[in-house]
């Protein structure tokens, strides 16, 4: 019975993460009792890395494992164009496109009323200092095409619109409404790169 509830512990917590059912957990918990010593140990410290290795870049937001973001960094990069995006997973899906040589601000979420969520004031003032410090030319809204992202985009885009001037355009062309960034293919979001349009806040 003691192994039955450390399975049923591991099938807890499994379930307690995003995207992964009460079902999806039980195969992993049960796939983890036969996995190879060498594989789970391997395991058990890639997980523990990700406390112990990544960290945020204090300038964009995304999450790094070095020093030096290496977007941040690269001085082969657009500095002049920032996308806004809500999450460092965002960054990931848009880099595979291979179609975008910006930069990146991570807002850690979007604007849902009904939930009660929003973006801290601080993360609004750090982009809008960015952008001033940076002389930034266009700021590009990446967040997902949902009631929620759509909102986040034009609330931020107002408060942009207040502090500077600068050109602040949405992607647009080839993404579903209602749809996720990071289910969104490399293709589908290179065209909704290229097709962005302007937007007022």
């Amino acid at each position: 019975m003691d192994n039955l509830k450390s399975i049923e512990r591991v099938i807890d917590s499994l379930s307690s993460l995003p995207s992964i059912g009460r079902k999806s957990a039980e195969r992993i918990a049960y796939s983890l009792v036969d996995t190879e010593e060498g594989v789970f140990d391997e395991l058990i410290a890639s997980i523990t890395s990700l406390r112990s290795e990544i960290h945020e870049c204090p300038v964009c937001g995304n999450l790094i494992d070095t020093s030096e973001c290496p977007i941040c960094s690269d001085e082969d990069r657009n500095k002049k164009l920032l996308m806004v995006v809500s999450y460092p997973k965002d960054i990931l899906s848009i880099e595979k496109s291979k179609q975008y040589n910006g930069v990146y601000q991570v807002i850690k979420g979007v604007i849902n009323p009904v939930k009660g969520e929003d973006i801290a004031p601080e993360i609004i003032n750090h982009l809008i200092n960015r952008i001033k410090e940076e002389k930034i030319e266009e700021v590009i809204f990446a967040t997902s095409p949902t009631v929620e992202g759509e909102l986040t985009a034009s609330y931020l885009a107002s408060k942009i619109n207040e502090a500077c001037e600068v050109k602040i355009s949405r992607l647009a062309y080839g993404l579903q409404m209602g749809g996720n960034l990071e289910y969104v293919d490399a293709l589908t979001l290179g065209k909704a790169l290229e097709g962005r349009t302007n937007i007022k806040g």
